[in-house]
């Protein structure tokens, strides 16, 4: 009896340590197999082959691709290429503001202050940054929580390294710092949803921007891409480290505050829709 219980106890102790040991390195012959699962051309197989160096170099292990490697949604969506070949912020700037500058989200815009004022008011005393701006951001970038989820952070991204060669180098990076973030916060990469750029949470970071620049405003252990204490203290941290002088309400043209927007979208029609729209919630809320 008690060689049959010594056999079980050897037999758990190996099975756990198989559990635990690695599926897979990085090794030529590892990431051979991931470029045959998961690229779908040679512009796609250069680009994830950087993609996994960055891995590598950050610890992530190859199970962790290699087990994601097999998922069968994994794919390409056209939709994102119609979107990146005519973005909103090319439209002239009258067709641009009809978008956003609307009564529906002006009034949404003092809703959202009103409903949050004690949450806003501490943010921006914290950072030193205008509550109405942050308001403005929250509804130019996700209608304040209602727009933020249209694709896969993932299959965005996964599209543009497959079919938007200008991209490469960004995409490379963004792809990277997203599948790392995954791996961290023990995110299956098709879980998270974002926009067509691969921007997600209710500031519309991307991956580079967000492990950058997000705050856990909470202190609940987690910075939150869809939970607005963590993100309106994001959207904060990213405009003062991006040159916000704080305590400032200058967003005179070329001012470090018009400029920290600027950076949020390098885009002249949208830091001019942000400011119009703050100014437009600020009076309604009066």
């Amino acid at each position: 009896m008690k060689r049959k219980f010594y056999i079980s106890i050897l037999y758990l102790a190996v099975l756990a340590s198989a559990q635990e040991a690695p599926l897979a390195d990085w090794s030529p012959e590892t990431e051979a197999a991931l470029l045959g699962r998961i690229a779908a051309n040679d512009r796609a197989r250069q680009i994830y082959s950087k993609v996994f160096g960055r891995l590598r170099d950050e610890g992530v292990p190859a199970d962790f691709m290699v087990e994601f490697s097999k998922h069968p949604e994994i794919a390409t969506d056209k939709s994102v290429v119609e979107r990146f070949s005519r973005p909103a912020e090319k439209l002239s700037y009258e067709r641009y503001r009809k978008i956003f500058i609307t009564d529906k989200r002006i009034e949404g815009g003092v809703k959202f202050y009103a409903d949050n004022r004690a949450l806003i008011d501490t943010v921006s005393h914290r950072f030193g940054v205008d509550p109405f701006l942050l308001v403005s951001l929250a509804g130019v970038e996700s209608r304040y929580g209602r727009n933020a989820k249209t694709h896969t952070v993932f299959g965005a991204l996964h599209t543009v390294i497959h079919d938007l060669p200008r991209k490469a180098k960004w995409v490379e990076r963004e792809m990277a710092e997203y599948l790392v973030y995954c791996w961290e916060n023990d995110l299956p990469p098709l879980s998270l949803y974002g926009s067509y750029a691969g921007a997600f949470g209710y500031g519309q970071f991307i991956p580079s921007s967000f492990r950058a620049y997000a705050m856990d405003f909470d202190n609940d252990g987690v910075r939150q891409p869809f939970e607005w204490p963590d993100v309106l203290a994001s959207m904060a941290n990213y405009l003062v480290k991006n040159g916000y002088a704080k305590g400032s309400v200058d967003f005179s043209k070329g001012s470090r505050n018009w400029k920290s927007v600027f950076r949020y979208n390098p885009a002249d029609n949208y830091v001019k829709v942000v400011l119009e729209l703050r100014e437009a919630i600020k009076e309604a809320a009066a």
